[in-house]
């Protein structure tokens, strides 16, 4: 019987430090964060050229934050790296052009970013003809 009040009394300790350590966890999240709820973030600018590690400076009423942020070398997109799309396959190769196009359907703008809600995007045309050899 003492056994069981032992395994009881210890459930009830490692019950009430872990309700304690998540209250913690809460409590540090709302003092490094802001009161404020309508925060406006502005672009990603890279620390140097026009790609890699920068910032994002954001606003709320009279407070202001910078993030750090990442925009990957080869994002040369017109659109951002903070407007996210689902892309269709590669169209045909134009004759006319000798480029192949696709579009994308907005799926997420990230902080607030505006998006538009479709964009196309086009490719020069491959000049190799791909033959399906192998495996014959």
């Amino acid at each position: 019987m003492q056994v069981r009040g032992l395994f009881l009394l210890l459930a009830l300790i490692l019950l009430a430090a872990a309700a304690e350590a998540g209250k913690n966890k809460k409590e540090k999240a709302k003092k490094d964060g802001s009161e404020c709820e309508d925060w406006r973030w502005g672009p990603c600018v890279p620390n140097s050229k026009d790609c890699g590690l920068g910032y994002r400076e954001g606003t709320c009423k009279d407070e202001s934050k910078k993030l750090k942020c990442k925009i990957p070398c080869n994002w040369k997109k017109k659109f951002g790296a903070d407007c996210k799309y689902k892309f269709e396959s590669w169209g045909g190769c134009s004759a006319q052009t000798g480029v192949k196009t696709r579009s994308g359907v907005l799926k997420k703008a990230l902080y607030d970013a505006q998006c538009e809600e479709i964009v196309y995007v086009t490719k020069p045309c491959s000049s190799k003809i791909k033959s399906k050899t192998k495996g014959q």
